[in-house]
């Protein structure tokens, strides 16, 4: 056998083979068997959770790129209209609205 923490388990008695699996719990080295389901459960879950949110992302990232395209194409279609001559034109300000008096400021 093999030793562990310096010597070898088939030459020591009873207390202290209980003595070294108290160590073993100690240390983390030895951990119950439903503490081991609980932990391989709880892998599972979150390995679970990144799947369905790797699933979410991938249908975000193409949705994200649709709209990107839809977004290119109406930037193209915005920098082909006409534009209007403003040669001939005046600036209209915020303030000059059809059908609205001057506000006199107090």
């Amino acid at each position: 056998m093999s030793e562990i923490f310096g010597f070898n388990p088939s030459d020591a008695g009873a207390a202290a083979l209980l003595v070294l699996v108290i160590l073993l719990i100690l240390t983390g080295r030895l951990v119950p068997r439903r503490t081991h389901e609980d932990a391989l459960t709880d892998r599972d879950n979150w390995r679970q959770a990144y799947l369905e949110s790797e699933k979410a992302r991938a249908v975000e990232h193409d949705q994200t790129g649709e709209l990107l395209e839809m977004a290119r194409l109406g930037g193209h279609i915005l920098t082909a209209l006409p534009r209007p001559a403003r040669a001939d034109e005046e600036e209209v300000s915020g303030g000059d609205r059809m059908g609205q008096a001057p506000r006199s400021r107090p």
